[in-house]
């Protein structure tokens, strides 16, 4: 079939059963019959792209990422259903991707903020003054894409454990700024000690959250602010803890957040907090594990069905992406069965179609 040719597929939403119809043509949706169009398949169940909202391309084991392994990651991720990344920090620009219809389409928050010596070298910037963080803030809003993104806590060598890295003061400033730019701010925290101030400054969303106590998961529904619990990067935090002998209360606290981080997950669902699939991948997490964290959040009392929409529908009407309307970007899943009822099916899908290209 020829990549000019428009394309029609066919099906049923399975969030709603009801028929569903796309015609496809220069990468774009259109919701009407198109004259001369060449049905592909016309019985398939048909999702939007799925979004993986903490995902690292520009990250991999050793840095010195390049664009073009940048770019494999990409493909890798889009070729497991991964249409939609929400960046959250990358030492790397990976803008150049935007223009290849191979990759997902990206939302970046710019650089990871954090305070020398109190991050992963190298990731992202290291603030030698903390009081420097509002006007860094300011500095990577106009490189993302809508969000930036700080480490609220990393462990504290001189107290060998998890601490805060902002003051209460700081973090009011940061807020200030990113939704004085326009955009959305993030936050990285395993522990507890951050959450009171990252809370109460107004972050939009917080990244991980396995120190999260029920008092914290009211003021999350109260005030919007979301969730994404990169479950299966939290799968790795007894290994974390194995390489840290030197930081042996480090140590426990870590093992101690994974013990109850599916207790803490699953209040978070029950309170009715916003929770969106997210995997990590970049560091400890390998790209294309999009499925792996469905099947996670389905595990914690989602169920396929809850846990496919926090990882499709719901997620882009909070990114504010195409959800398979008239002039939407081209990025859908066609599958053979119901994925809410047989969500082996994502992992086997008949055809992946970014940006109107069917992926192989």
């Amino acid at each position: 079939m020829s990549d000019t040719a428009v394309r029609h597929y066919g099906g049923r939403d399975p969030f709603t059963g009801e028929r569903l119809d796309l015609w496809v043509h220069d990468g774009i949706i259109a919701r009407e019959p198109v004259p001369g169009a060449v049905t592909v398949v016309d019985d398939a169940w048909l999702i939007p792209g799925l979004v993986d909202a903490h995902n690292h391309v520009g990250i991999a084991p050793g840095l010195g990422v390049t664009v073009e392994q940048a770019r494999v990651s990409a493909y890798a991720d889009a070729r497991a259903g991964t249409l939609l990344i929400r960046e959250v920090g990358s030492p790397l620009d990976t803008h150049p991707l935007d223009a290849d219809p191979l990759c997902p389409r990206f939302i970046r928050s710019g650089k990871h903020i954090a305070r020398t010596k109190r991050y992963l070298r190298d990731y992202g910037i290291d603030l030698d003054d903390p009081d420097e963080l509002a006007a860094e803030v300011t500095r990577q809003a106009a490189d993302g894409d809508g969000w930036v993104k700080i480490v609220g806590d990393w462990i504290d060598r001189d107290l060998g454990d998890l601490a805060p890295l902002w003051t209460s003061t700081q973090l009011r400033a940061a807020v200030a700024a990113a939704h004085d730019a326009g955009v959305k701010i993030t936050a990285h925290v395993f522990g507890t000690d951050a959450l009171d101030d990252l809370i109460d400054a107004g972050v939009d969303c917080i990244e991980h959250g396995t120190g999260l106590r029920p008092d914290h998961l009211d003021k999350l529904v109260e005030r919007s602010i979301a969730l994404v619990p990169t479950m299966i990067q939290v799968d790795n935090f007894p290994a974390i803890a194995a390489g840290a002998d030197r930081f042996p209360t480090y140590r426990a606290n870590m093992l101690a957040l994974h013990d109850n981080a599916s207790e803490v997950f699953a209040a978070a669902r029950e309170a009715g907090v916003a929770m969106f699939a997210g995997t990590d991948a970049g560091g400890f997490v390998e790209h294309g594990r999009i499925v792996d964290e469905i099947e996670a959040m389905a595990a914690l009392g989602f169920g396929p069905r809850e846990a496919l929409w926090q990882a499709s529908v719901a997620p882009r009407q909070w990114l504010g992406a195409g959800l398979l309307d008239d002039g939407d970007r081209a990025d859908f899943l066609v599958l053979d069965a119901d994925p809410t009822v047989d969500p082996s099916t994502l992992r086997r899908p008949k055809a992946v179609v970014s940006s109107g290209v069917e992926l192989t």
